[in-house]
């Protein structure tokens, strides 16, 4: 499975990812989230979980199944972790220790070394013997939380033996001593970026109504506020009283995100105002796939950002990415070069940059071919898994 990346990473990369793998055959690792589809974290645990395997190491996946109060808590959460002032109320908290609890008494954890993926199943270490590493992986910017929500978190963070963050700027104090920084990457074999031919990408697209007679405008994000949704619809009105386009936004509904529908609600009622504007929410990796390819101009527009690896889609993809330069996307996006940094809200500055792509074709096949290139070089899988084999053996000693 290893060799098929050959041609993208070359021999040294692989032989170096088996060197590392040798001193670690046989290590029974776990991947605990909460969600099999809808984000870059389970996007990205297909690929790596399998990889792991491959290379002698026993790696498995087990998700944390939770219901609405659940998801409603940790949704709260998960925003107030990115500075936001909210709080879950009433027995929200108790239903989100309740299923925690349940899951660390009933999950068939019997590893070397536990990954505990964002906060979900955070406090899954306070409710079993501890005989094992802990791992939390936290995907999101914890630098600013909101202290009320920090202070409920941090006494199971620190329970844990390492922690691993995506970027330097999302440090917070307080974190376990060894902290590891792994930028998510991609899996160029998966079905979201694999290769498409031009007929293939046609007949998908066609399959949802998105016709190709026109230049089209792209994000692909879940229906969260973060993500500026209500924005891009600004930026493309801008954009179009220009110059004749479409806009398409996808949106997968993530299970454990209860706001998507509402955020997706508020979305369809202004995109109705609105002419060539297509919305999708089914979970559908090759329409991804081919929306990217036949995107002119990709946007990502949050106003907060984990990562923000749809940027990374794109790019090697050949696909030009205006964004705001949030969370992990400036280490994506070099301003110029493979696209456009914009501040958040900054809808003006953003149509400009958008309509500058649109005019000009040879910027975009320019700035298109280098950033596939800084894809490959950097956020490929094969380098989050050299890195995390090395954490894993550095924890080993």
């Amino acid at each position: 499975m290893i060799e098929k990346y050959l041609p993208y990473v070359g021999e040294k990369a692989i032989a170096e990812l088996v060197a590392l793998a040798r001193k670690l055959q046989g290590l029974r690792i776990l991947h605990v989230n909460s969600t099999y589809h809808g984000g870059g974290v389970a996007g990205m645990l297909r690929s790596l979980v399998p990889l792991m395997n491959d290379l002698g190491l026993e790696a498995h996946w087990a998700l944390l199944f939770g219901e609405p109060t659940f998801f409603s808590c940790t949704k709260k959460l998960h925003n107030a972790l990115q500075g936001e002032e909210v709080f879950p109320e009433g027995d929200e908290l108790s239903i989100y220790f309740q299923i925690n609890e349940f899951f660390a008494r009933y999950a068939p954890i019997d590893h070397h070394m536990v990954v505990i993926h964002d906060p979900q199943p955070l406090p899954v270490i306070s409710f079993r013997p501890k005989r094992e590493l802990w791992i939390w992986r936290c995907h999101i910017d914890i630098s600013s939380p909101n202290e009320r929500a920090w202070e409920l978190l941090v006494p199971y963070i620190l329970r844990y033996d390492a922690a691993v963050v995506s970027a330097k700027g999302f440090l917070r104090d307080g974190l376990p001593q060894h902290v590891s920084i792994i930028p998510p990457a991609i899996d160029p074999f998966s079905q979201i970026n694999r290769e498409m031919s031009p007929e293939e990408v046609e007949e998908k697209l066609a399959q949802y109504g998105i016709p190709l007679d026109k230049p089209l405008i792209v994000q692909v994000s879940r229906f969260d506020k973060w993500k500026d949704p209500l924005g891009v619809l600004e930026v493309f009105e801008r954009v179009r009283r220009e110059t004749d386009c479409r806009l398409v936004m996808l949106g997968n509904m993530a299970g454990d995100d209860p706001e998507g529908p509402e955020i997706f609600s508020q979305v369809r009622g202004t995109a109705k105002n609105l002419p060539d504007v297509h919305l999708v929410t089914e979970t559908d990796e090759l329409l991804v796939n081919a929306l990217q390819r036949a995107a002119a101009v990709v946007v990502q527009l949050s106003i907060r950002e984990g990562f923000g690896l749809t940027v990374s889609e794109a790019l090697w993809k050949g696909t030009p990415v205006v964004a705001t330069a949030v969370g992990g996307i400036p280490l994506q996006i070099r301003d110029g070069e493979s696209g456009f940094l914009v501040e958040p809200r900054d809808y003006a500055t953003a149509a400009e940059r958008v309509l500058e792509l649109l005019r000009d074709q040879g910027l975009r096949r320019k700035l298109g071919e280098w950033g596939r290139e800084w894809v490959r070089k950097n956020f490929l899988i094969t380098r989050l898994l050299r890195d995390w084999l090395s954490t894993l053996g550095e924890l080993l000693g």
